[in-house]
């Protein structure tokens, strides 16, 4: 509630443009207001009105007021302004309990003080005010009783002497556009109190201060409030007048003004003695900042989810082919996309995951076809994760194998609906109820046995039943009732990307929200793109991708990790910010010392152990990131206590020359999978004496690295009996003895190994250097015959010792 400036200066008795003087000076009004036809707030209004609640004026001013309202009471005549004012006059003057108005007598002895004090007039003539409570004493320290409520404003407007003119005086034009007078001075009762409890901070903006809030819990009231406490706001907030609250801080010693601010202490104080309990949060207060953010993103996610509901619409389902190896995964989504996929696969299994989008009965949908040999877990487990529905396929001959177990595992970590297409049905030996009963097993009951899972015979190379499976594919997506929003920034998963030559990293893309344009700038981790270009699975050009839909992108900054989760930036710029930032993070983690491990001289042998331990580095080369990450999974899947087998690099793309320079300085192969070698590069290794393998099917570029780790062994030492001999008497020559032997088993070689046994001591061990067949010398000796031995060097012989001949044959030593 308000009211204009001149109906208020019209109630008090005032010219408009003094009372707008006077609300500038005391901040009640802006400082740029210039018509009385502004209005004042409710507040000031009631302030100003008990101000002025006794029409009071300097002699000049208030006597026509005076004698006209001493007219009224008394029926006649003017009243002269030195009569005192009759009973009843003084007794329809309604003032707040506890304000001391002044007499007439007071009037007087004020007006002759002015005039002896010979104070010059101010440019703008002052209003009226009631006097101070000790006009002629110096104020007490200790307040009065019950003190008027102007005592506590920090300036009060002083009465000035002039001589009283028969007419309220009128403001020349040119005087009257002037700005206010500055504000008097505090009065020396105001200083001379002390303020104990109030707190006058530096002049802040009136919005700077929160209102406090009142919260009812239970029989309990709470007052919830923010530092600064003012006055004005603290009174609203317990149901008091502002001047009321003044007057119970004075009772308790503290002087503060309307707009000044009290201390905590003393608020909780004043909130208990009515009953209320106060509660201050504090601006910096982290429970507080929790709470409000909190509540912002609380209310930021709501938005989002009713803008989220309300444009949502129906996408195309998201299938994923799982299986065994082997059992016509690539075969199926052949059949089903009617062109020769799998005859471009080495080795007949497919190497990396595929997304195609295909058209039934004018509903599309968007296929997967993942790996199905074991070094590619983790892609099919991605791809698993990313579909809604997953199409198991099982060989009608062989039933279930231990990957389409692991394949049933992921889909139904994933929560995917599941559907199982019975392959091979024209096949020798496919039985459809085997297949069946191995489902009942596994908890996957069919549903023409009374269970939910859809089972769907199919024959991929005669093409019946795919026109069935794609309509359960479809009737299983209405049940979904699968939806996205087209509208939001795009965002999906990274299926597979590479190198192309001629357009650099690209990668394939499944949209997942929003839609995707040409244009856009992208954010995956470490790596950012502006697209450039989008083709389809057909490479075919694409102006935009909606949800659900496979895109092969150009124009990142590098490869992408499969299965990592891109989203729309507004530019180029941001984009390549937020990826230089997760760069840094990442290269921070990577430089991070680990805990310090412990000294020990255990330890130390180990590691004097694992220096001379031999190694073998090895740089891999791709064509995708997903068979980048498969080569190495199976590469650290090899194990060996003998040799340890270190990846320097494992990337995407051909083998380039800074390849083979980067294997010359650490001494690494390069193994080379499904991918080309650059110009040049094969003469630059032979110069570098570095070595390259290609391979095109996973599993023997495995068998390869083994064989490698095992050359750098050395070899195993396999021995091999040859024959004994029983020695049955020794003969004495001129340099030494000669054993008499007898050949028990097998046959003795001249210069062949042997070793001396006596019981089960071995006394000696070396090469047979003569062997005797009677007077000559011979080469073999075999059982049954004697011979005449002798060991080198040795000449102990006993009867009854046995010399064993044997040959050693060094062999490849096992991992």
């Amino acid at each position: 509630m308000s009211i204009r400036i001149h109906e208020l200066a019209k109630r008090i008795g005032m010219d408009g443009k003094d009372m707008l003087a006077l609300l500038k000076q005391r901040s009640y009004v802006a400082a740029d207001t210039k018509s009385v036809s502004s209005t004042v707030a409710n507040i000031y209004v009631e302030e100003i009105e008990k101000e002025f609640g006794v029409k009071v004026a300097p002699p000049e001013q208030a006597a026509p007021a005076v004698e006209k309202e001493a007219a009224s009471d008394h029926g006649a005549g003017e009243v002269p302004l030195t009569t005192p004012p009759s009973p009843d006059v003084v007794s329809r003057v309604r003032s707040p309990v506890g304000v001391f108005v002044k007499s007439a007598d007071d009037v007087v002895r004020e007006r002759d003080a002015a005039k002896a004090a010979a104070m010059p007039p101010p440019p703008v003539p002052a209003l009226p005010r009631p006097p101070p409570r000790f006009p002629s004493a110096p104020p007490p320290l200790r307040p009065p009783p019950v003190p008027p409520p102007s005592a506590a404003r920090p300036a009060v407007l002083r009465v000035p002497s002039a001589p009283a003119p028969s007419a309220p005086p009128v403001l020349p034009p040119v005087q009257a556009a002037r700005p206010p007078a500055p504000p008097p001075p505090r009065p020396v009762q105001a200083e001379a109190a002390p303020q104990i409890g109030a707190s006058v901070p530096p002049a802040l903006p009136q919005a700077a201060a929160s209102a406090p809030s009142v919260i009812q819990q239970g029989d309990v009231k709470i007052i919830q409030v923010k530092p600064p406490i003012v006055v004005r706001d603290f009174a609203t907030a317990l149901g008091l007048r502002p001047f009321q609250l003044i007057s119970e801080l004075m009772q308790m010693g503290i002087f503060a003004s309307i707009t000044q601010s009290i201390e905590e202490a003393v608020a909780i104080k004043v909130a208990e003695k009515h009953g209320l309990l106060l509660e201050i949060k504090h601006r910096n207060d982290p429970a507080l900042q929790q709470q409000a953010q909190s509540q912002k993103d609380e209310d930021r996610k709501k938005t989002d989810e009713e803008r989220e509901a309300r444009d949502l619409a129906p996408r195309p389902p998201v299938v994923c082919i799982l299986g065994h190896v082997d059992h016509g995964k690539t075969s199926l989504l052949d059949a089903i996309r009617k062109a020769h996929v799998a005859a471009g696969e080495a080795g007949g299994i497919t190497q990396h995951i595929g997304a195609y989008q295909i058209e039934f009965n004018g509903r599309k949908i968007t296929f997967l076809d993942t790996p199905g040999h074991a070094a590619f877990n983790k892609m099919r487990a991605r791809g698993a994760s990313v579909t809604d529905i997953a199409v198991l396929v099982v060989a009608a001959d062989d039933g279930f194998m231990p990957q389409t177990d692991e394949a049933l595992q992921h889909a139904q970590n994933a929560k995917v609906a599941l559907i199982v297409a019975v392959n091979k049905m024209d096949a020798k030996g496919a039985n459809l109820d085997s297949v069946k009963a191995q489902m009942q097993q596994r908890n996957i009951v069919p549903e023409d046995w009374g269970g939910e899972t859809i089972v769907v015979p199919v024959s991929a190379l005669k093409g019946t039943g795919v026109n069935d499976l794609l309509e359960m594919i479809v009737l299983q997506a209405d049940v979904l009732e699968l939806k996205a929003n087209p509208k939001a920034d795009a965002g999906g998963v990274i299926i597979e990307s590479q190198v192309d030559v001629g357009r650099g990293p690209v990668a394939t893309v499944i949209v997942q929200r929003g839609t995707l344009r040409v244009g856009d700038a992208l954010v995956c981790g470490a790596h950012w793109a502006r697209v450039r270009a989008m083709f389809n699975d057909q490479g075919e050009p694409m102006k935009e991708a909606g949800p659900a839909t496979p895109a092969r992108v150009v124009g990142w900054s590098g490869t992408p990790e499969s299965g990592a989760t891109f989203r729309a930036a507004r530019n180029a710029r941001e984009a390549e910010n937020i990826a230089e930032e997760q760069m840094h993070l990442l290269k921070k983690d990577a430089l991070t010392p680990g805990t310090t491990k412990d000294v020990s001289v255990e330890q130390l042998f180990a590691n004097i152990a694992a220096d001379k331990q031999a190694v073998l580095k090895v740089i891999v080369k791709t064509d995708v990131f997903g068979s980048a990450e498969a080569v190495r999974q199976m590469l650290e899947a090899i194990k060996s206590t003998k040799v340890q087998l270190e990846i320097v690099s494992a990337d995407v793309g051909l083998v380039t020359k800074n390849d083979v320079l980067m294997a010359g300085a650490s001494g690494s192969v390069i193994l080379g999978f499904n991918t080309k070698l650059e110009n040049g590069v094969t003469p630059l290794a032979k110069h570098h004496g570095v070595r390259i393998e290609s391979f095109e099917i996973i599993y023997e570029l495995g068998d390869r690295v083994r064989e490698m780790l095992a050359d750098l062994l050395e070899p195993d030492i396999k021995e091999t009996k040859l024959g004994a001999a029983e020695v049955r008497a020794t003969f004495p020559l001129a340099k030494g003895f000669v054993a008499g032997c007898l050949v028990t088993e097998g046959k003795i070689n001249r210069n062949a190994k042997a070793r001396l046994r006596r019981g089960k001591e071995i006394l000696h061990q070396g090469k047979i250097a003569t062997l005797k067949r009677f007077k000559d010398d011979a080469n073999e000796v075999r059982a049954g015959l004697e011979c005449g031995i002798k060991l080198d060097d040795f000449n102990g012989y006993q009867v009854g010792d046995m010399i064993e001949c044997y040959e050693e044959e060094k062999v490849r030593a096992a991992l």
